[in-house]
């Protein structure tokens, strides 16, 4: 039996589905790393006539349920010049309120019921989530589409909102690795949207609170329910459940808005870039390789995981020089960021002596040419097959938690059994397509080295 039985009519409803004890789980890892779907639950997935998508897993979390909403837009969907920024822009405006639950009577109604609640956004997606009492589904569900339907704000409100916008964009960039992974993308990017990070180039940030007429075009495009995947986990009944979906967001309109996507070419020449920190810092190094989008037909993604697994890894024979027995950084690690669009792989590293970072650069280079012309040996592949298994599998112990894990395949995909082909393929990994893949992206013409340092040493 496959436990990822995928469910489309709601009156199917699984007959195992109970208490996941150690003893259980256990089981449930042995058959997944056996062949079976990787995904121990049942998803009952439903698509609205207006096309929403619509994931409900019932899990025996007695009085607790995780309710998440993935708009499947992120700063990738930032096309237009001079607004970069907007998809982040509207994590923050989305808890304004509507006229039926104004900001102050929708943060009340959510205390009252004890409710953890926020938001997050990324390259590709942004989500909102509620971790609350199942007994309140129906508030919760009355809450979340009345602003994703019927959102409104002022222009002064809009106004204050961009300003916080600004004050987090400084209080991020004082974290070197937040300059770090900017200066990065611009340098590796050159056309594609990834070119800037989810908060945006400075100047669209500080242009932000003149462009309310442009706020209201976003959410317009955006914020419909072909865009968006509902996720619903915990003590809930799948059929009651989709019934109030259907209540509640049945009305929800269609939008027109197609993305118009930017194509990056390839990288033909090695390119650098540098950031001169103001304060004192050890220097901070990191490599980066153009790589595919996210893909259930490739199989360069799940080879570029395992290679990062047994490339940079703590269980690595690079981490165990580098960190372990030179001591030479106080971190390294790295691998590729699971995105719609081609990205990046990338390795970073922060190293304590700054003479030591042309060694410690060329001992990392050293192991991706070691990955390009010695193979891995089968018993190596399966302990990184079985690592990327196991810990994928033993987070999924609360509502919250399987959520979180359907929302990073539900944006890629809108379907989640795109997360069992996916685990699948690592199957089909051999140690030959290993040694292809570093082959064909870790090439010196394909690398954007970036470095950080105090004073302007490199």
């Amino acid at each position: 039996m496959n436990p990822f039985k995928f469910i489309t009519h709601p009156s199917e409803i699984s007959s195992w589905l109970g208490v996941v004890t150690a003893l259980g789980l256990l089981l449930t890892l042995v058959g997944s790393v056996s062949g079976a779907g990787v995904f121990p639950y049942t998803v009952h997935k439903t698509v609205l006539d207006n096309g929403l998508t619509v994931l409900i897993v019932p899990f025996d979390s007695p009085g607790v349920v995780a309710y998440y909403t993935v708009v499947r837009t992120g700063s990738r969907n930032e096309v237009e010049p001079g607004h970069s920024g907007f998809a982040h822009f509207f994590e923050h405006m989305m808890f304004r309120g509507t006229e039926k639950y104004p900001e102050d009577k929708y943060n009340d109604m959510l205390k009252a019921i004890g409710a953890d609640t926020n938001a997050s956004t990324t390259d590709d997606f942004t989500t909102y989530y509620i971790n609350a009492s199942a007994s309140a589904l129906d508030t919760i569900m009355d809450l979340e589409s009345d602003r994703f339907q019927n959102l409104k704000y002022s222009e002064p409100a809009f106004r204050t909102e961009a300003g916080s916008i600004l004050g987090e964009y400084n209080k991020n960039n004082s974290i070197p690795f937040q300059s770090l992974f900017e200066k990065l993308r611009d340098t590796a990017y050159t056309t594609h949207t990834y070119k800037h990070t989810t908060m945006g180039f400075l100047a669209d940030i500080q242009d932000m609170p003149n462009q309310y007429e442009y706020s209201l075009k976003f959410f317009d495009r955006w914020y419909r329910p072909e865009n968006c995947v509902l996720i619903i986990v915990g003590d809930v009944q799948s059929d009651s459940t989709l019934a109030m979906v259907k209540k509640y967001y049945g009305n929800w309109k269609r939008g027109t808005y197609q993305l118009q996507k930017t194509v990056e070419p390839p990288q033909t020449s090695p390119r650098q870039g540098h950031v001169e920190w103001k304060n004192r810092t050890l220097p901070y190094l990191v490599l980066a390789y153009h790589v595919p989008a996210f893909s259930t037909d490739n199989l360069d993604g799940p080879a570029l995981d395992l290679l990062s697994q047994l490339v940079v890894s703590e269980t690595s024979p690079l981490y165990q020089k580098l960190v372990i027995e030179n001591q030479q950084v106080d971190f390294l690690g790295g691998g590729w960021g699971k995105h719609r669009d081609p990205y990046l792989f990338t390795i970073q590293t922060r190293i304590k002596k700054p003479a030591d970072q042309a060694a410690v650069q060329k001992d990392i280079e050293d192991a991706l040419q070691s990955a390009q012309t010695q193979l891995f040996s089968e018993a190596q592949l399966n302990r990184a097959r079985s690592f990327l298994k196991y810990s994928f599998l033993m987070g999924l112990n609360t509502p919250s938690a399987i959520a979180r894990q359907l929302t990073s395949y539900a944006e890629l995909t809108a379907d989640p059994a795109s997360m069992d082909q996916y685990f699948a393929m690592y199957e089909q990994v051999t140690p030959q397509k290993l040694q292809e893949v570093a082959k064909r992206y870790f090439k010196p013409e394909n690398q954007t080295q970036i470095t950080l340092s105090t004073g302007g040493a490199r």
